[in-house]
């Protein structure tokens, strides 16, 4: 034998990697996610998808590491805190620990979230109405504007960061005409796990003015009062909204999002206003209106740190994927960018262009922008 050859300590343990089984009576098929103290309680994180055995059977073998040597605190979701798992009379469940040395352990699950249903109503946002006729001085026009505030926030001293949404007709209005994005219900559903406590400030659009207010500067519906209405999110609206509520009132901390036009407008808002928005949450954007968007302005700005959430859905349009996919290759391409902007792709190959789609969405943009190591 080589006595420059390696030796092997008879005496020292092998260590075992641990390994998880899971069985559930569910019939729902979706994949089945791990979510803990190992990895920042990500949902949909998918270095901790468990594997399919057979119908209702699932087992995942930790990656070796001590942080999966101590004690393992987890709980299993299908993707995202609205599917995560709950008892079999629909209450949410403790988390769930593994402490002792064993390499194996079975685990079950009763049911699961869908839908959202059911959220504890003790969770839900407090709902304010800022202003029937909050003044916008840039357009000369007035807005209803809305806050969501967290459950409990009369009765904490915490601070929370802030997103500005537009379309506030469309965010928790039962009554919508083409259905709401029910952020109300996500966001009880996400406090109770500790996950989404914001404010959200939520503007309504202006009927018949919204795609020329949405709209910046000149494109294919003409020119738009866009800019404007950008100045005063950012001149106007910010200032007394950090004046008034608890707020985190720095860039890292405030995020601006909507869909389709709003999406546009976000965009925009995030490219003109750098020093105002770390947070960019873009669902479905109307893209087709100005699909060469001029970046070439971003090299003149400082880059600053970024998140960008980019959504599309399949069935929305033979162009909507296509321009998020250019748009988001020019965006990182840009050298000035580079190291700076995170983005976040997220595609519904069946996705349409609707409320219903947006709103799966929404939950986990917002885990994504403001409660995620994550960059991708």
């Amino acid at each position: 034998m080589n006595s420059d050859s390696p030796q092997l300590d008879s005496n020292q343990p092998v260590k075992k990697r641990k390994t998880i089984f899971l069985n559930t009576s569910d019939d729902d098929d979706r994949p089945v996610y791990i979510s803990g103290n190992f990895n920042n309680w990500t949902t949909q994180d998918r270095r901790f998808l468990m594997k399919k055995i057979s119908h209702g059977k699932y087992e995942f073998t930790f990656p070796e590491g001590e942080e999966f040597e101590s004690e393992l605190i987890y709980k299993f979701t299908k993707g995202d805190w609205s599917e995560v798992e709950i008892d079999r009379y629909g209450n949410r469940t403790p988390n769930r620990h593994w402490k002792n040395d064993k390499v194996t352990k079975t685990e079950k699950v009763a049911k699961w979230r869908k839908n959202w249903l059911p959220y504890r109503p003790s969770q839900l946002p407090i709902i304010r109405l800022i202003s029937e006729e909050f003044e916008i001085p840039q357009l000369n026009k007035t807005r209803k504007v809305w806050a969501l505030l967290p459950h409990d926030y009369n009765s904490s001293e915490e601070k929370y960061p802030v997103l500005y949404l537009h379309d506030a007709q469309n965010l928790f209005n039962e009554n919508a005409e083409f259905g709401n994005w029910q952020i109300d219900k996500k966001l009880a559903v996400m406090s109770d796990y500790n996950i989404g406590k914001i404010i959200v400030i939520a503007v309504e659009h202006g009927e018949s003015e919204r795609l020329q207010e949405y709209n910046v500067g000149k494109t294919v519906l003409g020119i738009g009062s866009g800019k404007k209405y950008i100045r005063f999110i950012t001149d106007t609206l910010k200032p007394f909204v950090d004046k008034t509520y608890r707020t985190k009132t720095e860039r890292e901390f405030t995020g601006i999002g909507g869909s389709s036009m709003g999406g546009l407008v976000s965009i925009f808002s995030g490219l003109i206003y750098p020093e105002v928005f770390g947070k960019l949450m873009v669902f479905s954007p109307s893209l087709w209106v100005i699909p060469k968007i001029k970046l070439g302005f971003l090299d003149i700005f400082e880059p600053q740190e970024t998140r960008l959430y980019l959504y599309a859905g399949g069935d929305e349009s033979e162009t909507m994927v296509k321009h998020v996919l250019k748009f988001r290759k020019r965006l990182l391409k840009r050298e000035s960018l580079k190291g700076k902007m995170k983005v976040h792709l997220s595609i519904n190959e069946d996705g349409k262009h609707n409320e219903t789609y947006w709103s799966d969405e929404f939950p986990k943009a917002i885990e994504w922008l403001f409660f995620s190591d994550k960059e991708d």
